[in-house]
């Protein structure tokens, strides 16, 4: 089983959904969503059609709280854990330890059993306020990164999306312990 996380970068959701569908026809999929992802309504969609979406796909309710992330290192171990997409401040998080969603608990609980954990970044700040994260996270082991290209140059200077289509191959690559390159597009 892999776990797939989905943060609050809500403009990508219509996206990471698309790549769930894919592993779902592939993988077991426990889904993992943000406490924010969950009870946030944007103009991309509500946070109700977010949690049903991912249980019809999956058929798997959400894991959505701390307490139930936890188990997800040595209790319930999976073999890989995406998140798509992760946050900048998502990302700063888990680069410091901190373990205060839903997510952060899941990734803190897998990288202690030694599983790769795969991310697919999407920060308005990632070549600002992120890139130390980034830096971080690149270092770690069992850590592998969604190519990720700049989604807007001209108005968002330092924002860098992943490359949602490119995650069935960077599963692949993470279970061979091999970081997908170029990793900026």
């Amino acid at each position: 089983m892999i776990g797939y996380a989905v943060c609050g970068s809500f403009c990508t959701h219509k996206k990471s959904l698309e790549v769930l569908e894919y592993l779902s026809e592939k993988y077991d999929v426990l889904p993992i969503i943000s406490e924010i992802s969950a009870t946030t309504d944007t103009r991309f969609g509500t946070a109700d059609s977010l949690l049903r979406r991912s249980e019809s796909i999956t058929g798997r309710s959400p894991i959505l709280t701390v307490k139930d992330a936890e188990p997800l290192g040595p209790a319930t171990p999976l073999e890989l854990l995406v998140i798509a997409p992760c946050t900048g401040n998502t990302l700063a998080k888990i680069a410091r330890g901190i373990t205060d969603t839903a997510v952060t608990m899941a990734a803190k609980a897998h990288l202690r059993a030694n599983r790769p954990l795969l991310i697919a970044l999407a920060s308005n700040d990632a070549m600002s306020g992120n890139l130390g994260s980034i830096g971080l996270m690149l270092n770690r082991k069992n850590v592998y990164f969604a190519p990720m290209r700049q989604d807007d140059p001209e108005k968002k200077p330092h924002s860098l999306v992943a490359e949602f289509d490119m995650i069935p191959k960077c599963i692949d690559s993470a279970f061979k312990g091999e970081q997908v390159r170029p990793l900026f597009l």
